[in-house]
């Protein structure tokens, strides 16, 4: 069944695009995805009608039904029959989106050729991948890992463009004399088409415990132009390279920096991605929850120690697909907590190697370490320790269910269907 509905998804989203012809825009890499995904459909959405990957629509089911413009019918042939039904009204009626902006994933080994028969689009982008980019164990290396993801910038024709993080250095051997299309690079650190100064952080003005952050604010040059940004709900560099990401896009379909910057402002962060929520007792919470790496836990962390707080605390889960690099890598996270975090809850299996870590570097067990098992059990205990001026950063790979801490101490719980990861029907049975 999961292969027939395959081939017909594959089938109907190439008639669709033979059919409607809009402009592809197809986002890969192993850091920022989804935010830079969010960013371009953004900015372009200022001046075109745009569609983008919906959830996590970025697989072999993902991308045709983003094209198609229709939901998942997950296990249950109904909802794929009621699904598919609306088929033949997408085809005939007006406004197809003349945009798509497309997150394309690569879980395993061919997952981007796959996608490439159904879409090559007129514009790839890249976004960083940090040394041990999630997935990885579904990979011999790393090196073919980006292979992988690669692939996608050959699928570009000589037409149209190829957008990367020149600040991750893997992306220029990969595509070194063999991409056809131009090539527009963005980032902080290197010479660049699109440079991207490093951002400050906003606070609100008040009487708070602590400092209230509200996002960043920086600036972008681009061929002689130099233009002020603010997005708000955005507090570390991943904002400053998905903004730079987006600007080289807006660029690309005739957009001027002042129009980019302008989008900006409706700019809104993805659920479970860095987001600033109120917790009880005063507190607040950094959520992270939608999926982990080291790259990304990393930058989590550096932007917990940025951020003004009475006590700062880490409720941190497994970080999973590492494979080989899973005890390094947990390892690595658990020095880095010690330099960041006044205490933490280790989650998972894996992360007692962040703990013996985190003792070895003075940290005290069930004083200022603890470690549970599953979110469930740190959620409650971490109910209990939270105090007015903590600031809690909360972040793991999505089979460790971390938003279900977020939801234990938020302090409006009856809005975790708003502002929580993961909040369907099918998530909350597991």
């Amino acid at each position: 069944m999961k292969k027939l509905t395959l081939m017909i998804l594959k089938s109907l989203a190439r008639l669709m695009l033979a059919r409607r012809k809009p402009r592809v825009v197809g986002v890969t890499g192993s850091v920022g995805k989804t935010g830079t995904k969010e960013a371009i459909a953004c900015v372009l959405s200022a001046k075109f009608r745009v569609r983008k990957s919906e959830k996590s629509y970025n697989n072999e089911f993902g991308v045709p039904l983003t094209i198609l413009g229709i939901e998942s019918g997950g296990s249950n042939i109904f909802k794929w029959a009621a699904q598919l039904a609306k088929l033949p009204v997408n085809f005939l009626r007006s406004g197809y989106p003349e945009v798509l902006v497309l997150e394309m994933g690569v879980d395993k080994p061919k997952d981007m050729d796959y996608l490439l028969r159904i879409v090559r689009p007129d514009i790839a982008v890249f976004t960083s991948v940090g040394e041990i980019p999630a997935h990885v164990e579904n990979f011999l290396s790393r090196s073919e890992l980006l292979k992988e993801k690669a692939k996608l910038a050959l699928g570009v024709p000589r037409s149209g463009f190829v957008v990367y993080d020149n600040d991750s250095p893997d992306w220029q051997e990969f595509f070194n004399g063999k991409v056809r299309a131009g090539r527009i690079s963005y980032g902080l650190m290197n010479d660049v088409d699109v440079k991207v100064h490093r951002p400050e952080i906003r606070f609100a003005e008040g009487e708070a415990v602590t400092p209230v952050p509200l996002g960043i604010a920086f600036k972008i040059e681009h061929k002689g132009s130099t233009v002020p940004f603010r997005i708000d709900g955005v507090f570390s560099d991943a904002g400053a390279y998905l903004a730079g990401a987006a600007c080289a896009v807006g660029v690309i379909f005739g957009m001027n920096l002042i129009e980019i910057s302008s989008a900006f402002l409706s700019y809104v962060p993805p659920r479970g991605r860095m987001n600033l929520l109120e917790g009880i007792k005063g507190s607040y919470i950094l959520d992270d929850t939608y999926n982990s790496s080291p790259a990304s836990l990393r930058l989590a962390l550096d932007t917990l120690q940025s951020l003004p707080a009475k006590r700062k605390i880490a409720v941190l889960g497994d970080m999973l697909e590492l494979g080989e690099f899973s005890e390094p890598a947990h390892r690595d996270a658990g020095r880095h907590m010690a330099k960041a975090c006044d205490i933490v809850f280790a989650v998972g299996l894996r992360m007692q190697f962040a703990k013996d870590e985190l003792v070895a570097h003075g940290f005290k067990e069930n004083e200022n370490i603890f470690y549970f098992e599953d979110s469930e059990a740190a959620g409650l205990k971490l109910k209990e320790t939270v105090r007015e001026g903590d600031l809690v950063l909360v972040k793991g790979s999505q089979g460790m269910r971390m938003e279900k801490v977020v939801k234990e101490i938020m302090a409006i719980p009856e809005k975790a269907s708003e502002l929580l990861a993961r909040q369907s029907k099918q998530w909350l049975k597991t």
